[in-house]
């Protein structure tokens, strides 16, 4: 992996997080439009829906840069369903990147050879 492959995990880390935040908006302003006469879903549910496009976006090119197996590519899939899991993943990327920015300065630097 080198410094293209960290960013577009960087990329998709900083999708994750709005695109987890206009969810647990959007879900809190549902049960307000029911509860109460407060209606801000038809403006927070197109910002979320391209929060969530951006991070499938972002996730298939970070899918595609690292060749993450099926089973990690799925769970940061899912971790973008879940209300709360894209601050799961962005904790999760965020040592994924970093790992990833180490390696290819050691490659660079010649200290080891993968």
């Amino acid at each position: 992996m080198d410094i293209k492959t960290a960013s577009a995990l960087r990329r998709l880390r900083l999708a994750s997080v709005p695109e987890a935040a206009s969810w647990l908006l959007l879900i809190v302003c549902t049960i307000l439009k029911y509860t109460t006469d407060f209606n801000a879903v038809p403006v927070l549910g197109p910002v979320h829906g391209v929060l969530f496009i951006l991070y499938v976006l972002f996730w298939l090119d970070a899918w595609n840069r690292t060749k993450w197996s099926f089973g990690t590519a799925a769970l940061y899939f899912i971790l973008s369903i879940v209300p709360t899991g894209g601050f799961i993943a962005d904790r999760r990327l965020k040592r994924e990147a970093e790992a990833v920015v180490i390696a290819a300065r050691a490659r660079r630097e010649g200290v080891v050879n993968a």
